[in-house]
C-alpha cells in the first residue's frame, strides 16, 4: 500500500510562506516552486533609496514527491532589480548570514512540523547545507 503525500493548497502555502517574513516573491513563485530573497545589507546607504543596491541571498523551494528541496545563493541585488551571484564582502557577510539562518529557523518548522513534509538540500546546491549553518 502506498501513501500519497498531501500538500496544502497552493494559496494556503503562499499565505503561510508570506507570513514567515518579507522574503517570498509572489510574482516569481508558482505551484510547486517558491522564490524567496532578502536584501540584507545595503551597499551604499548614503545614496537615494532608489539608487541603492544590496547584498543578500535568494532561495528556491521546489516541490518533490514528499516535500520540498531547496537551493540558495548569495549576491548583489542591483538597480534593475536583478540578483548577480557573487562572494559576499567581509563587512556584509554577518548580516546576510544572520537573515538566512533566521529564515531557515522559521521555514523548517513550518514545512516539517506544520505541513508534515520533508525539507532537504537540492542535489545541485553549491552552498553549505542550511542545517550546517545554525
Amino acid at each position: 500500500m502506498t501513501t500519497t503525500t498531501l500538500f496544502p493548497p497552493h494559496g494556503r502555502l503562499m499565505t503561510k510562506l508570506t507570513a514567515l517574513g518579507p522574503y517570498l516573491r509572489e510574482k516569481k513563485s508558482q505551484e510547486g516552486y517558491f522564490f524567496f530573497d532578502c536584501l540584507a545589507s545595503c551597499v551604499n546607504a548614503e545614496k537615494e533609496p532608489e539608487e541603492r543596491e544590496f547584498w543578500g541571498w535568494w532561495l528556491v523551494l521546489t516541490a518533490t514527491d514528499n516535500g520540498f528541496e531547496y537551493s540558495y545563493d548569495f549576491g548583489r541585488y542591483d538597480l534593475s532589480g536583478e540578483w548577480n551571484e557573487g562572494k559576499l564582502p567581509a563587512k556584509h557577510k554577518d548580516a546576510v548570514m544572520k537573515t538566512l539562518v533566521d529564515f531557515h529557523e522559521k521555514l523548517t518548522p513550518f514545512i516539517v512540523d506544520e505541513c508534515q513534509l520533508t525539507l532537504s538540500a537540492s542535489s545541485n546546491l553549491t552552498q553549505t547545507q542550511l542545517t550546517e549553518l545554525a
